[in-house]
């Protein structure tokens, strides 16, 4: 079956997470992704190990896991973009190319003429897409960057963790890479819509994507309440800002998560708890009401969820149709029913026979639904199938090229 993007070749120039995760995602779609690597080193993360993959024989690859997690779908060819010919490979290979993604630091392609106003003068038709910390302009746009950083000074950072006024208390990182995925999501989506418009006037364009700008989209919500009063959010820790009651609370053998965003939800939940004659409290019976008596609230709750057993608070409130759930490391993540339902964990084989555990990817498309066709590639596995099916060079080509560290 084909894919939604089987008709388009990306010629894929970036590493560690914001850029692979969109050029993964444009692979998942169907489009044939070519991953261009440094010769002998290759993309950063094939080193962030351990863990390192299985080798299916007892032993392991020289890759991470990580690198598996964000390159599935794509074909490895090796090629030193420093040199000439490296340069040449390149520009020829992207007259077989739709899309180009890279993220390098700013500036550091025009040394090779691979940037997008070089490219585009031969290329008119391509999309180029640069992703980078800050920009491609501004007083920071030189500066490198890792997702952590923009954690913190896209404001995400202050409002996760615990209320500064209880212990542990402060700032905390997100315990996945928000600032990375965000920016390869919305990498994707501009691809998406520049082909869009390419279709229509088949002319290419350039896009540029931050980090920064995406951590800062990626908060929009908490944001509009300080653009409407001028008050700064604050971290809630668990609690929500804006609903009550709304976090984690004890069960008598765990905790559960209670998440109540609506009047009706609130009822429901003291029906559920018979406990009516708190549904009829003046103080509690609107959203407003709760939050500004959110102090008096939240201990009352606690002491009824406290009396029951976790399960037990499960079952009740969700045949009341409240809103809760269990908080699950990711080995009951992948126990639970309902994600064991949608498959959410695909396993690929590679033609050499180990095998790759990955995500599904939550796009689902009836027509044109999502693909795994190849494992994470081995470095450079494809250089020789890739330069030789679409640039026609000879096998004395490539065994000379490879003897000069070009590929």
């Amino acid at each position: 079956m084909q894919g939604a993007l089987s008709h388009i070749r990306v010629l894929d120039l970036s590493r560690i997470l914001a850029a692979p995760w969109c050029t993964q995602n444009l692979a998942d779609l169907g489009a044939e992704v070519i991953k261009v690597e440094r010769p002998g080193v290759g993309d950063d993360t094939r080193s962030w190990g351990p863990p390192w993959l299985s080798d299916g024989k007892g032993g392991f690859l020289p890759d991470s896991t990580y690198f598996s997690s964000t390159n599935r779908g794509k074909k490895s060819i090796t090629v030193d973009i420093s040199t000439a010919n490296g340069q040449q490979i390149i520009r020829q290979l992207l007259d077989h190319c739709d899309v180009l993604v890279e993220n390098y630091k700013v500036g550091n392609l025009k040394r090779y003429g691979l940037d997008y106003d070089s490219i585009k003068q031969t290329h008119p038709n391509i999309i180029y897409c640069s992703v980078t910390g800050f920009g491609q302009d501004g007083p920071y746009s030189h500066r490198p960057g890792y997702d952590y950083v923009f954690q913190g000074m896209g404001g995400l950072m202050s409002i996760t963790g615990e209320r500064d006024d209880l212990p542990g208390g402060g700032p905390q990182k997100v315990g996945v890479a928000a600032a990375d995925i965000t920016t390869g999501l919305y990498a994707t989506i501009a691809i998406l819509g520049a082909l869009v418009h390419r279709a229509e006037t088949g002319i290419g364009q350039y896009i540029d994507t931050s980090l920064l700008d995406c951590i800062v989209a990626f908060g929009s919500n908490q944001i509009a309440n300080y653009f409407a009063t001028g008050n700064i959010p604050k971290r809630y820790g668990n609690a929500h800002a804006n609903a009550v009651p709304y976090g984690v609370f004890d069960a008598s053998d765990g905790e559960i998560i209670l998440a109540i965003a609506n009047d009706g939800q609130w009822q429901k939940f003291c029906q559920a708890m018979e406990f009516p004659d708190l549904g009829k409290d003046p103080l509690f019976i609107t959203t407003p009401g709760r939050l500004s008596n959110r102090d008096a609230l939240i201990p009352k709750v606690a002491s009824i969820l406290a009396s029951h057993k976790r399960e037990y608070l499960l079952e009740q409130l969700e045949k009341y149709g409240v809103p809760c759930g269990p908080i699950n490391n990711y080995a009951q993540t992948f126990q639970d029913p309902q994600v064991q339902h949608r498959k959410l964990r695909t396993t690929i084989t590679h033609p050499d026979g180990h095998k790759v555990d990955t995500v599904t990817s939550p796009i689902r498309l009836s027509k044109t639904p999502t693909q795994y066709r190849l494992a994470p590639p081995l470095l450079g596995e494809h250089t020789d199938e890739i330069l030789s099916s679409l640039l026609g060079l000879s096998e004395e080509a490539l065994i000379s090229y490879r003897k000069q560290n070009i590929i």
